[in-house]
């Protein structure tokens, strides 16, 4: 049985819900997000020294933390997709496999980690308080552009991340949409064709039961 454990609302929300989708069992651990004492306290860099959510046990395999121990959004998403493909999210071809490895890297790498770290993580790159402000400034703008970015992907006429399907791709989406109401961007109106996949996700009825088990609320566009 796998174990997730998770943050409310954090990025592990994605790998939350591909586990209600998949319909297979598992536990939950929770791992508070504030000011990161679920994930700094002993017990868990113990288990996991990156300090971080999600991480899933139950895969076979060590990288450093536990054993069956995995860690990073993007290889649990891709992982439970391939380990489950009757669940029918993930491309069956390496072209579409590779599109949602392209999307994941991109938003666990960049708009997270790197943008949306420099303005909730600023003293990650730097020690100094003065610059933290200049770093939160920029990561803010980068944001801007990267959330452009985005839309102007989805404006061309696709239902989904990935055209023609739901993958894993989607409830990943659906966590930066989120994040984008937290910094105040004006998601709806600024970012049409997101909102309308915003809707189409949050209709399944595993996304449903996922934001009630985690007691987030993400209203449809």
């Amino acid at each position: 049985m796998y174990c997730l454990y998770y943050s409310p609302g954090a990025c592990s929300l994605a790998s939350h819900i591909v586990l209600e989708e998949i319909g297979v069992p598992y536990t939950l651990s929770l791992r508070s997000s504030v000011r990161s004492e679920g994930t700094r306290t002993p017990d868990y860099l113990a288990l996991n020294p990156k300090g971080r959510v999600p991480a899933l046990a139950g895969v076979p395999g060590r990288s450093g933390g536990a054993p069956d121990l995995l860690t990073e959004g993007p290889a649990i998403l891709f992982f439970l997709a391939r380990c489950h493909p009757n669940a029918g999210l993930l491309p069956a071809d390496p072209a579409g496999e590779a599109r949602c490895l392209e999307w994941l890297n991109w938003l666990s790498g960049t708009v997270h980690g790197q943008a949306f770290g420099q303005v909730w993580r600023t003293a990650r790159f730097s020690d100094n308080p003065d610059h933290h402000a200049a770093i939160a400034a920029k990561g803010r703008e980068d944001l801007v552009a990267h959330y452009t970015a985005i839309e102007a992907i989805l404006a061309d006429g696709r239902d989904w991340a990935v055209p023609d399907r739901y993958s894993i791709v989607d409830p990943f989406l659906l966590v930066f949409w989120a994040w984008g109401h937290r910094l105040g961007l004006p998601m709806a109106s600024s970012h049409p064709a997101w909102a309308q996949l915003t809707g189409r996700t949050l209709a399944r009825p595993a996304v449903q039961r996922t934001l009630a088990q985690e007691n987030v609320v993400i209203e449809a566009p």
